[in-house]
This record gives structure tokens, C-alpha cells and sequence, in this order.
């Protein structure tokens, strides 16, 4: 299974099974999101930086993309996805409402996107997810969780790859010149990542005890 960076929340993950594309983006972000095919699309909120499912194509297993933007457990051609409720903020949504934290399961990879969370998850939602093989984490701070916060989460859900996204980058518009970059948060995490153009997984990790690597992923032009 492969996973590519699109840009903001935006991932291709492709396996056996099929493409999913999470979070769609429109061009108000600063530039503009390829042109990309998916069996299934996650939304994680209702904002225009993350729900731009008209841009996407079917693919030929299907006439068009199954969009998964609540809460629940779905099943899509042998691809398992389940939305965990949260929220886009700290105050339990009143700023800037829910968000859906999805766990894509494709070929036997477990993919925990976490969307615009705003919040450290409690207790008993960290004991209800399964083990993590990737998660993609926001980082920017502002509109989510920032590097300190996101390394707390990291901590707590303890997944054997961090995939860092939702910070600025040199093409975002100046609605979100606030957010802090990829080298704020590696920076804060004292550790080296690796940096690619892809992760390719055949399976999830087998030993337990692995050290989380982060991995920072450059956006498919």
C-alpha cells in the first residue's frame, strides 16, 4: 500500500483493494489540487479546504467515489473505514464544529488521518482505536492541534509512522500564514525524519517495540 501527499490534509492511498483520497482541497489554500481518481473519499468537516469532492473522478470499479463524511463504520470494497466524532476546536465545537477523525484499513494497513482536530482526544477514544500503523497528523496550530500538542497525541496513540500535514508551506494563501511549518514541528520533536515522495507499506509493523518514525512526505505536484 502506498500513501502520497496531495498537500494540506489531502493523501492518495492506494492498495490492492482500491484508491482512497482524503480531504479534498479547493485552490483558496493557495494552489490548486491534481487531478485525482478514488473508490472512496473521506471528509473530515464541511470547510472548503477539505471538501472538495466534485474535484475527484470515479475510478472503473466504480461509477462514482463513496464519500464518507460522518461517524460509523463503512465498508467499500474490501476497504473498511470508521469515523471517530470529534471536534475542530477546544471548546468541544462551539468555535468551529465537529470534525471526523477516520481509520481506513487497505490491505491489512491501519491509516488514522485525524483531519482538523482541535483538541487532545480523551482517554477512552485512544483506548477505543485499534493499533496505528500511520497517522497523519495536523501540525499547524491556529485552526488545530499545534507541534506541542500534536507530540502529546503522538505520545498517547503511540503509532509506528507519523505522517505530519495542515502546515504552511511557502504556497498557502495568507489565511494561513499563522500556522507553523513542518521544521517548527520537527524541530520540537528532536527527532530526524525521513523524507520521501511516497511510503509504501506491505503490511503493518511487527515488532512492538519500535521507535514512532516520522516521516514528512513531499506533495505530489
Amino acid at each position: 500500500m502506498d500513501i502520497q501527499y496531495v498537500g494540506h490534509s489531502c493523501f492518495r492511498l492506494r492498495g490492492k483493494e482500491g484508491l482512497v483520497i482524503t480531504d479534498p482541497f479547493a485552490s483558496s489554500v493557495g494552489f490548486s489540487c491534481p487531478k485525482l481518481s478514488a473508490d472512496v473519499i473521506t471528509v473530515s468537516h464541511d470547510h472548503q479546504d477539505h471538501n472538495q469532492i466534485q474535484l475527484i473522478r470515479a475510478t472503473s470499479n466504480r461509477n462514482r467515489p463513496f464519500v464518507v463524511r460522518q461517524p460509523g463504520e463503512y465498508e467499500i470494497q474490501n476497504i473498511s473505514v470508521y469515523g471517530y466524532p470529534s471536534y475542530h476546536d477546544d471548546q468541544q465545537g462551539k468555535i468551529r464544529g465537529k470534525n471526523v477523525m477516520f481509520s481506513i484499513f487497505l490491505d491489512g494497513v491501519h491509516v488514522l488521518h485525524l483531519g482538523d482536530l482541535g483538541h487532545i482526544l480523551d482517554q477512552k477514544t485512544v483506548e477505543d482505536i485499534p493499533d496505528i500503523d500511520v497517522l497523519l497528523i495536523p501540525v499547524g496550530g491556529v485552526y488545530t492541534i499545534d507541534p506541542q500538542q500534536a507530540l502529546e497525541l503522538i505520545s498517547l496513540l503511540e503509532p509506528s509512522y507519523v505522517v505530519p500535514m495542515h502546515f504552511r508551506t511557502n504556497k498557502h494563501s495568507s489565511e494561513f500564514a499563522e500556522l507553523a511549518t513542518v521544521d517548527d514541528f520537527i524541530k520540537k520533536s528532536g527527532k530526524q525524519p525521513r523524507i520521501t515522495d511516497k511510503l509504501t507499506l506491505s503490511g503493518p509493523k511487527t515488532s512492538d517495540d519500535a521507535e514512532t518514525q516520522i516521516v514528512v512526505l513531499e506533495a505530489r505536484e
